[in-house]
């Protein structure tokens, strides 16, 4: 299947589950990402702050930010830029898609990154993951090569195999309800 046939699927997949029920759904997801040794020693964790259509993190990011270091993407131009999460009263809608992103300084220590969780559009069983096709995350995934690399999913964004490219970069795990 082609990427562009693909992301239609689950578009439509995703259109055909009512937000509450992606919320519910999210739940045993992010708990398994809260029970993973890994994110249990973590200081320094990049989350995202999810869209209507993605596992949903708001509550989880609520719930750990003052205990380690929570970086979420702000979108500049091609690249994303990331920044501390220090409460909802610091987040501001992002200029280019209006998804709320942290204000303050950028931060730039990539080594210092223990864990990444990652969304997508699609993933395999080979832990391959498909993106919105702008390369945001693989550019940045790239800069972060001794992260555990965590994607989040629903079991309907899960297939045998998704076409990959030289520079898409698989995840560590991938976790669904």
């Amino acid at each position: 299947m082609e990427k562009s046939e693909l992301r239609r699927l689950v578009r439509a997949s995703k259109k055909a589950v009512p937000l509450e029920e992606k919320q519910r759904r999210s739940l045993p997801v992010m708990a398994q990402v809260e029970s993973l040794p890994a994110f249990q020693s973590a200081q320094t964790v990049l989350l995202y702050w999810s869209m209507d259509d993605e596992v949903y993190t708001h509550d989880f990011v609520g719930r750990w930010y003052r205990q380690k270091r929570l970086l979420l993407p702000c979108v500049d131009g091609d690249d994303l830029r990331l920044r501390q999460y220090t409460g909802v009263d610091s987040m501001q809608p992002g200029p280019q898609f209006g998804i709320p992103e942290p204000v303050g300084p950028e931060f730039v220590d990539y080594d210092a990154i223990e864990m990444i969780v990652v969304p997508g559009v699609a993933f395999d069983r080979q832990r391959n993951r498909m993106g919105r096709g702008r390369g945001f995350y693989d550019r940045l995934l790239k800069m972060t090569p001794h992260a555990m690399k965590v994607g989040v999913a629903f079991s309907f964004q899960i297939f045998d195999t998704i076409p990959t490219e030289a520079f898409d970069v698989p995840m560590d795990v991938v976790l669904t309800e």
